[in-house]
């Protein structure tokens, strides 16, 4: 048996290798779990349900959750096998984000998993003239039924329509519509078909090392093509899938379900490093000076440099003092952590690798249904810095590269888009005469194979200087500092490039006990001449492994972070760079003046 639609895939699972804990999650402390045929059973019912309420292929329906779980899962699938269009809704999308969706889209029907989006949307269905139902997926005070209740044993010829529609369902249907919200304009629905996302799955599964004798965890949001994709991969390999609780609780998870795999993005990442940081603050001056040293010593790790044998006796001392106790904060016996979304600080994957937490970092778009390219996890697969190499099926080419070889990212394969729902110039926009997706990013071949990112064509400026920057690649050479959370690197007519910085306030404080510099509010600190003076110094020292043109000359410390709740990042976590460059044009002309 093969799986051809998405649907296919528990089917694939039930006949290759079942699964008594396919699907698995704990709410309000209770923990549930689901057998591969159990979920068939509740996708069914899913599908009968909506059946039930007239809704009929073609049309679409949304979901909107904060968290993933098993009943994200069997609606997913249970709209699909009846060939209705899965529209996620991502839980931090502002209200006119939503309105509009709601409206361009013309959802149906939509399903939340908390009273607070339940409001949300219930609030929207006034303006919005398709949306007949709002369904919350357990019950809410004051609100009845809720999904809960509403599934029920399908009836024998509820059962045979379900059958002569999922047979009606062909690999190159529209299975989903994923609005990106972008950095600029309004949100673009990306359809993607059936054949998209598996293509995709079957070309990854080559490349991660997990296998129905596997345990997974997940706690990314599912409405994310990203955690999306990689659910449905851990699927048909048969793995054990749990999701988490939520963020706030990742570490007592991790340690609960002892995974061997798990996703996430380069923010949790540093989050997971800043809880251990926090743990490794209690105990005696020996202990802290010791994980301090084995820090150091990680952030040095070169998995395919030749480092003297003094490095890796030095190493081992590490793992066994501290990075054997990191292991376990992440359950003892993960394999590897596979990164996506944004670039990941290269010395936070140096830093993992060191400590035996295998990092791998990959890149793509929900235009790809998401992966372009991945750093493999056997031998000499992977390099730090990079996004790795292009899947099994996927061609990558750079155009028009520069001198030193960095052009655009151009994609073409089974994975690209249908196109844009409803948008059929911009559709007609990113692609090349000849077939190419145009990605809009910038980057370059590196050791043959290897592709390295310098960030978005839209983003790059030109200096008055006359010289081209990527402020990303700048930007992630500032993350080297612990004491920068966030900043934002720009410049365009500028003399040089300049920095908006939003520091990290706990290190700082630390700076600041220590040089006895008196500590108040951060809206107050960002002003402290001592503060700005150490700022300077911070990127004197960061501008060293600069060339003289990418190097920041003015900056600007901010107190307050940038959030998707603020608008100023978009749900995939990048930043809104236009809109946080209004926000603050009257510092930054101050600082030229």
């Amino acid at each position: 048996m093969d799986y051809r639609r998405l649907f296919d895939l528990f089917g694939y699972q039930e006949a290759r290798f079942s699964n008594e804990t396919a699907l698995a999650y704990k709410r309000q402390g209770q923990s549930m779990v689901f057998s591969t045929r159990d979920c068939r059973h509740k996708i069914n019912q899913v599908s009968a349900f909506l059946l039930r309420m007239g809704l009929r292929r073609g049309e679409r329906v949304a979901i909107m959750a904060k968290h993933g779980s098993p009943f994200w899962n069997f609606l997913d699938f249970g709209m699909q096998q009846i060939g209705l269009i899965v529209v996620p809704l991502h839980a931090t999308s502002g209200v006119e984000e939503l309105r509009f969706i709601l409206q361009d889209a013309a959802i149906r029907a939509c399903f939340t998993d908390t009273e607070e989006l339940y409001a949300t949307i219930h609030k929207l269905q006034t303006g919005s003239p398709d949306l007949e139902w709002v369904v919350p997926f357990y019950p809410l005070a004051g609100v009845n039924p809720c999904l809960l209740d509403l599934l029920a044993e399908p009836s024998s010829e509820e059962l045979e329509t379900i059958k002569i529609l999922r047979e009606s369902v062909v690999e190159d249907d529209l299975a989903t519509i994923i609005y990106t919200s972008g950095t600029t304009g309004k949100p673009k629905g990306v359809m993607l078909s059936h054949k998209n996302v598996i293509s995709n799955i079957k070309s990854t599964i080559a490349l991660i090392p997990v296998n129905c004798d596997k345990k997974t965890l997940s706690f990314l949001p599912l409405s994310h093509i990203f955690e999306r994709m990689v659910i449905y991969t851990y699927i048909a390999v048969g793995a054990s899938v749990t999701y988490a609780e939520g963020q706030e609780q990742l570490l007592s998870n991790l340690r609960e379900v002892r995974p061997h795999y798990i996703t996430a993005v380069p923010l949790i990442i540093e989050r997971l490093v800043e809880q251990i940081m926090a743990n490794s603050k209690k105990g005696s001056f020996l202990r802290k000076r010791i994980i301090k040293w084995a820090i150091e010593l990680g952030k040095n790790y070169y998995d395919r440099k030749r480092q003297p044998l003094a490095y890796w006796l030095r190493l081992s001392l590490a793992r066994i003092l501290v990075f054997n106790r990191w292991r376990k904060m992440f359950g003892g016996r993960m394999e590897g952590i596979v990164v996506g979304a944004a670039a990941l600080n290269p010395v936070l994957g140096r830093l993992f690798s060191a400590a035996g937490l295998k990092v791998r970092e990959g890149y793509g778009l929900t235009e790809t249904s998401p992966v372009i390219a991945f750093n493999r996890f056997e031998p000499g697969g992977s390099r730090f810095g990079t996004v790795g190499m292009p899947i099994p099926g996927v061609e990558v080419r750079i155009v028009n590269p520069d001198e030193e070889g960095a052009g655009e990212v151009q994609v073409k394969g089974p994975n690209v888009m249908l196109g844009y729902y409803q948008q059929p110039e911009a559709s007609r926009e990113v692609m090349t005469e000849d077939g190419w997706f145009r990605t809009g990013d910038v980057g370059m071949w590196v050791h043959k194979r290897f592709l390295k990112l310098k960030g978005r064509q839209d983003d790059m400026f030109k200096t008055g200087a006359g010289k081209f920057i990527a402020p990303e690649a700048v930007e992630k050479q500032l993350y080297h500092s612990e004491y920068i959370s966030q900043c934002l690197v720009a410049g365009a007519s500028r003399p040089a490039p300049y920095a908006l910085i939003v520091p990290r306030f706990d290190k700082l404080e630390e700076w600041c006990k220590t040089q006895k510099v008196h500590w108040t509010a951060p809206q107050f600190m960002v002003l402290n001449p001592r503060v700005r003076r150490f700022f300077e110094q911070e990127l004197a020292r960061l501008n060293q492994d600069l060339p003289p043109y990418q190097q920041v000359q003015q900056f600007l410390l901010l107190h307050e972070p940038w959030t998707e709740h603020s608008g100023e990042m978009t749900a995939t976590l990048k930043l809104r760079r236009k809109r946080i460059l209004e926000t603050h044009l009257k510092a930054i002309n101050e600082l030229y003046s």
